[in-house]
């Protein structure tokens, strides 16, 4: 799990290229509260499936469904891209970089409308895109037994180097479909 939050956690490197044709104006709504730290969240949105931050700057990296006219592409379900907080907020996509050794995923349908989802820097980190009983397409993560409904991951770096930082903590944020509350798991990895 370590080198997914290594590559997660530093691999940095800007692109131009704009998401879907255009730059999106997305200042923060609200601000997350992480110990002394404060990240913006990102504005909701109606395909958004979870979001990635790191401390070591307030950019996030956004997962969202991707489908066409309404319909989910299967060949590529899920749309992956940076919100720039430290530029101007703006919205960029990964470059080849990012999406082939970081913050990419890999898709596989299962059958039933779900997919096996793996970060292509963490392949042991199982999620599954799959419709909640709200009929929504979400993300689903094991957390304290349970499979809750992905929403954030956080992680908290002090010190190290840029191929080995000193990931004091990385935390999963989500809810339990079946009761509603917020569920959070912290580890160090």
């Amino acid at each position: 799990m370590k080198s997914l939050f290594v590559l997660l956690s530093f691999l940095y490197i800007t692109t131009t290229t704009p998401v879907n044709g255009k730059l999106l104006n997305a200042k923060p709504l609200t601000t997350v509260v992480e110990g002394d730290d404060k990240f913006p969240t990102p504005p909701e949105s109606i395909n958004r499936l979870f979001f990635v931050q790191r401390s070591s700057n307030i950019n996030t990296i956004i997962y969202e469904l991707n489908d066409k006219g309404g319909k989910l592409d299967p060949e590529n379900p899920i749309h992956v891209y940076w919100l720039r907080y430290a530029e101007k907020g703006q919205a960029e996509e990964l470059n080849y970089i990012q999406r082939k050794f970081a913050y990419g995923l890999t898709t596989k349908p299962t059958g039933n409308d779900q997919y096996d989802v793996r970060f292509v820097s963490y392949k042991k980190f199982p999620l599954t895109l799959m419709k909640a009983g709200d009929g929504k397409y979400h993300i689903f993560a094991t957390i304290e037994q349970k499979q809750i409904m992905l929403s954030r991951i956080f992680v908290k770096i002090e010190g190290g180097s840029f191929m080995l930082p000193n990931v004091v903590y990385v935390e999963l944020r989500g809810i339990d479909p079946s009761t509603g509350k917020e569920i959070t798991d912290r580890f160090k990895p």
